[in-house]
């Protein structure tokens, strides 16, 4: 059972849990060999042993491994897949955020333009996962992640266990075809539905009726379309994100959540003396923090004002020769004198006075 302190693959310290996913909980963990915040998440795996149990891990970290392969802003990073005893660890990274339904049952709805922004970062994201050649096969609002700064992730990417949200599930998916990208479309569109109209399009079994959207606006067709029951005639993933952008086209969109409260912070790094100190902060910029530069010494000049003063070169100056001193009146050049000064004077004087008198006394 995992709990607070326990190492993981023999590097990874779960520090705290911070969120539940349909696979199970995630955790603030700390990477004691690089020294930086992850998160990881135990991969679902059914209870059991024997021939299935060994199929269901391999499956799991092939799936991690799937998604390490996928490099997109809007996409969280898979750092590593690890094995750790029965169980199979996601190592990602870590993103101040709050699930979609989570920010959608606090502050309820968006707006259709709101909304379209968002498919198109989703849809980008989803694109290059369709690249890469598989699917995400669990896309719902529970695996949207807002982040505090504005951005979009998308997690569980490729990651099957616990099973997807019947409510967005693809109809064909749901009588047991494989999962393919127009099954993604299909998500996205039941997931922007509930964005703007705070409810699943066909209730939360997905058996229900489909119920005319009211708050979808201009983003109503292009939902219908997403929503079709054949998969043949929906629209492709670059379709569906041509369409949004034709509906946001001219129009700020931009969708930014308030920081989600209560998240923890990443736990700070133990000291290591082998290591060179972080650089100090840069100061803010902008107007309401420009702050007064105390002006260089004489001969000196900065290039930059967070750059050390520097002295300026020679041939960066002209040379100015210094005023002559003024003449002085005699009387001012009339100094103490002190006594050291008089007993040095009259050595001088009598050793001058000796040596004439012995001149005159051998030479004469």
């Amino acid at each position: 059972m995992s709990s607070e302190g326990t190492i993981v693959g023999g590097r990874f310290r779960l520090d705290q849990p911070i969120g539940r996913g349909r696979a199970g909980i995630v955790w603030l963990a700390f990477d004691t060999r690089l020294f930086r915040t992850v998160a990881m998440k135990r991969m679902y795996l059914p209870v059991g042993g024997g021939d299935r149990a060994e199929q269901a891990r391999a499956a799991a970290m092939q799936e991690g491994k799937d998604a390490a392969r996928i490099e997109h802003p809007c996409a969280i990073k898979v750092f590593d897949v690890l094995p750790e005893g029965q169980d199979v660890w996601l190592v990602m990274e870590y993103i101040p955020s709050r699930s979609m339904a989570t920010f959608l049952a606090e502050h309820g709805r968006l707006t259709a333009d709101q909304a379209a922004a968002l498919g198109i970062q989703l849809g980008n994201a989803l694109t290059a996962i369709h690249a890469a050649g598989f699917v995400h096969r669990t896309l719902e609002p529970g695996t949207v992640l807002l982040a505090d700064d504005g951005g979009v992730k998308l997690t569980d990417i490729g990651i099957s266990g616990g099973g997807p949200h019947a409510a967005y599930v693809a109809p064909e998916v749901a009588r047991g075809l494989p999962p393919t990208p127009a099954a993604d479309v299909f998500s996205l569109g039941a997931t922007l539905y509930t964005a703007v109209e705070g409810v699943p399009p066909f209730g939360d079994d997905g058996q229900s009726s489909e119920r005319p959207p009211q708050n979808a606006g201009v983003l109503t067709e292009a939902l219908r379309k997403m929503l079709r029951s054949d998969p043949t005639t929906r629209p492709t993933m670059a379709d569906t994100v041509r369409s949004l952008k034709a509906i946001t086209e001219g129009r700020e969109t931009a969708f930014i959540p308030p920081t989600a409260p209560g998240l923890p912070p990443p736990p700070q790094p133990p000291f290591n003396p082998g290591l060179a100190p972080a650089a100090p902060p840069m100061p803010p910029s902008g107007p309401q923090f420009q702050q007064q530069i105390p002006l260089p010494p004489p001969g000196y000049a900065a290039a930059d004002a967070t750059q050390r003063m520097q002295p300026v070169p020679p041939q960066a100056t002209q040379y100015a020769p210094p005023p002559a001193p003024a003449a002085r009146p005699a009387e001012a050049w009339n100094l103490p004198v002190s006594k050291k000064t008089l007993i040095t004077v009259a050595a001088i004087l009598a050793a001058v006075l000796v040596g004439i008198l012995v001149s005159e006394l051998f030479f004469v």
